[in-house]
């Protein structure tokens, strides 16, 4: 009797754990909006985070996090690793195309994928859902712009979700648009940006988020990033998309497939990517 008490029990524990994982509490963060008009009269969205304004500059009320330095060790693939770059022009046409799925602008300068002002974004021939992903990229060695205009490009996990990229060392900018935010929605835990042309790292775990028949979200996406072996983004979950919805607003979860590409934007800066390997994950 006891013993079938003990694994009933068990059998309830992981019933409700499982269930716990398919049907988060989706009421944190607290996310408000606010319609108001400029000063030409047009009407922008403003939408707010646990009471923080997206793209707040405001270090008042949005501090800027910590600058750390980060140490000097890159990362070599697994042998499980789907290797989506490795210098090569062979495996860079093998891997990626432009958004209309031809041969893409962007060029190799040093074994490295560098953007091409106006080539547009670079999207992956495969698809992916939750994964590993390892990527190394630079900003440029000559400083031009500063804040978003400076060192300025993405990667887009299912060509949805953004982590940000941007020369963020001594450059100020809003905290959710700097290196290592996923971008409008939360702010790196530290900056941990090295100088302008030194190469960077990012590790990133993502798992996608999960949608049920009605297109209705019902476990969102989260992500893990370490920049440089920092870690900058501690198992965070996405409380809805990245995408540009004005100065101070951003995209809702929208439902998509399961497996989508991954791209790397162009934002008009010569951002350079190498090193590129990814490892699906089971959800």
């Amino acid at each position: 009797m006891n013993l079938n008490c003990s694994r009933l029990g068990s059998l309830l524990f992981l019933l409700s754990a499982s269930s716990a994982f398919a049907h988060e509490d989706q009421s944190k963060p607290v996310i408000t909006m606010d319609m108001k008009e400029n000063e030409k009269g047009k009407k922008i969205a403003y939408m707010y985070i646990d009471g923080v304004k997206v793209h707040e500059t405001d270090p008042s009320k949005q501090p800027f996090p910590e600058v750390v330095t980060p140490g000097t060790v890159p990362a070599a693939p697994p042998s499980d690793a789907i290797i989506l770059f490795d210098g090569s022009d062979e495996s860079f046409r093998k891997n990626w195309t432009n958004t209309k799925g031809k041969e893409s602008q962007w060029k190799i300068v040093n074994g490295a994928l560098e953007s091409v002002k106006r080539a547009g974004y670079l999207k992956s021939v495969g698809k992916f859902g939750s994964c590993q992903l390892h990527l190394e990229w630079a900003s440029p060695v000559q400083v031009e712009g500063d804040g978003q205009g400076r060192g300025n490009s993405g990667v887009f996990l299912m060509g949805i979700y953004e982590v940000q990229v941007l020369d963020s060392y001594e450059n100020q900018t809003y905290a959710d648009g700097q290196a290592g935010a996923l971008y409008g929605r939360s702010k790196p835990l530290v900056n941990a940006a090295r100088k302008p042309g030194e190469w960077q790292t990012y590790d990133i775990i993502f798992h996608r988020p999960l949608f049920d028949d009605a297109g209705k979200v019902t476990r969102r996406a989260t992500f893990t990033v370490l920049h440089n072996g920092v870690l900058v983004q501690d198992h965070t979950v996405l409380s809805g998309g990245t995408g540009w919805r004005g100065p101070h607003a951003a995209t809702d979860y929208k439902a998509h497939a399961d497996k989508l590409e991954l791209t790397l934007q162009d934002h008009g800066n010569p951002v350079r990517f190498r090193n590129i390997w990814l490892r699906e994950l089971k959800d």
